[in-house]
């Protein structure tokens, strides 16, 4: 018996999924716990039409991130700290000050997004990579200025 999975199940299969299972076990566990639907025709097609809007939701996404990185690429963010000698900072710059920085300006980047091996420690510009999607990474230019 063909079956739609609504749910994932543990070693039959994914959410989405369509696939040939014994008739006793479709009856008897699956439809009943709401685990799976029949695959019939209208089925099928309710299943299509939700993978299209799904592949559409995920281009738009991926469009929305693409217009953000072009924004943060033209963006130079300033940030002031106070600094000692040769330009050494008294403490450090980290993604969360970065983030707190952007959405100042009115763009959100959640801190995680953004990759800094290590926190920033000097004066000057510093290049940052943000993950803005799985997909789309931007660079950010950071500058620190004393204060």
């Amino acid at each position: 018996m063909k079956v739609i999975f609504i749910k994932d199940v543990k070693g039959q299969g994914k959410k989405g999924q369509v696939k040939e299972v014994s008739e006793g076990y479709a009856q008897n566990f699956l439809l009943p716990r709401g685990m799976a639907r029949l695959a019939t025709d209208g089925n099928m097609k309710t299943l299509d039409n939700q993978n299209a809007a799904e592949e559409r939701r995920k281009q738009e996404e991926k469009a929305e991130a693409e217009v953000l990185g072009k924004k943060l690429e033209a963006e130079v963010t300033e940030l002031k700290a106070k600094s000692g000698e040769g330009g050494r900072l008294f403490g450090a710059i980290t993604s969360k000050q970065i983030a707190e920085a952007l959405a100042a300006k009115g763009l959100k980047v959640d801190k995680r997004k953004i990759e800094l091996d290590e926190p920033i420690r000097t004066l000057g510009v510093t290049q940052v990579t943000v993950k803005v999607h799985p997909e789309v990474k931007a660079t950010l230019k950071v500058q620190v200025t004393e204060e």
